[in-house]
């Protein structure tokens, strides 16, 4: 549809945009509480909060601070956070079975959470790195990453995150046929109502530094991720892996990073219509947030017309670490 309008002075722009109320009949497009995915990391311990100094106001949180940060989700009304966690060094191997430890960290901090505040959804990730000695997605022999070996090690960590209560499974390791064979695992143990929201157009960013930092990856990591994830200069592969994690059984899809690829978010909506987010990366949120401690950008404007760019692009939801603070501006503002 093309629009149509008539010539200045018949048409004046400026008409609807001349105050607050009238902007606010014309807007197409608007952030609310229901859009957020709040991000949280884990460590080991108790009443621990321990800052991570690449992200200005985002810390590592023991499981007791991760149920307070839950409760905090729900009386927002943030509807679901995900988890991610820094493993203890001297439980990260080649070989990586603390990932699929009913025991290990997440799996712990799922049931506190469950057991505490029941109706917040909670997201997991599903990759190898936080559990890798050497710091990749995926199982590593000579160097190279072992795609299907890998894909048999992401459906056993799946499976323990959903026997520990988990509502959305966030496959974000960029191995072939991992969303066919996960959600096979889920049906065969009877999890048939835990949802899949893939990653399915995840880059090999340079926006990932600090979240890297955040569970403990970046000094383990041996090489570079360019063999599995996806070359920033390409687009309509983003569309092929797309449909095929639906084809695989993804319920929602993820582009990532979210504000440099917009327009990835724009195809995948046009193109499937299927329930779109982005995640808004660390690199993402510490340029904002290091910009605004600063004073150099007003720091709320700045995320909220960040979020809001990704709901212009045709996103339904945004993971964000400025979930709880964007929530409660838009609490105080209503």
């Amino acid at each position: 549809m093309r629009p149509i309008s008539a010539p200045t002075p018949t048409t004046r722009f400026r008409r609807t945009r001349r105050s607050a109320a009238i902007r606010a009949l014309v807007q197409e497009n608007s952030v609310t509480t229901g859009d957020l995915i709040w991000p949280l990391f884990l460590r080991d311990g108790e009443n621990m909060r321990e800052p991570i100094a690449s992200m200005p106001g985002v810390e590592r949180l023991s499981i007791d601070q991760v149920v307070a940060a839950a409760e905090t989700a729900a009386d927002l009304g943030i509807p679901a956070i995900c988890l991610f966690p820094y493993t203890d060094p001297a439980l990260r191997t080649e070989t990586c079975e603390e990932a699929w430890n009913p025991e290990n960290l997440t799996n712990r901090a799922i049931r506190a959470i469950k057991a505490a505040v029941p109706e917040v959804a909670i997201m997991t990730d599903v990759a190898l790195d936080p559990y890798n000695s050497l710091g990749h997605d995926g199982l590593v022999r000579d160097g190279i990453i072992l795609n299907d070996e890998t894909v048999q090690a992401l459906v056993r960590m799946a499976l323990v995150q959903a026997d520990a209560g988990a509502d959305i499974i966030g496959p974000s390791d960029m191995m072939d046929g991992r969303i066919g064979a996960i959600r096979a695992g889920l049906e065969g143990a009877g999890h048939k109502d835990v949802a899949i929201l893939s990653y399915a157009a995840k880059y090999a960013s340079a926006f990932y530094g600090p979240f890297r930092d955040a569970v403990g990856a970046s000094g383990a990591l041996k090489g570079d991720k360019k063999t599995y994830q996806m070359n920033p200069a390409n687009s309509d592969e983003a569309l092929r892996l797309v449909e095929r994690d639906l084809r695989e059984g993804a319920d929602m899809v993820m582009v990532k990073p979210g504000m440099p690829y917009l327009d990835i978010c724009r195809r995948v909506k046009d193109t499937f219509g299927a329930p779109t987010f982005a995640y808004q990366v660390s690199g993402e949120y510490a340029m904002i947030k290091g910009a605004a401690d600063r004073g150099w950008i007003n720091g709320e404007a700045a995320m909220m017309e960040s979020l809001l760019a990704f709901k212009r692009a045709g996103c339904d939801g945004v993971l964000t670490y400025f979930a709880p603070a964007a929530a409660r501006l838009l609490r105080d503002l209503h």
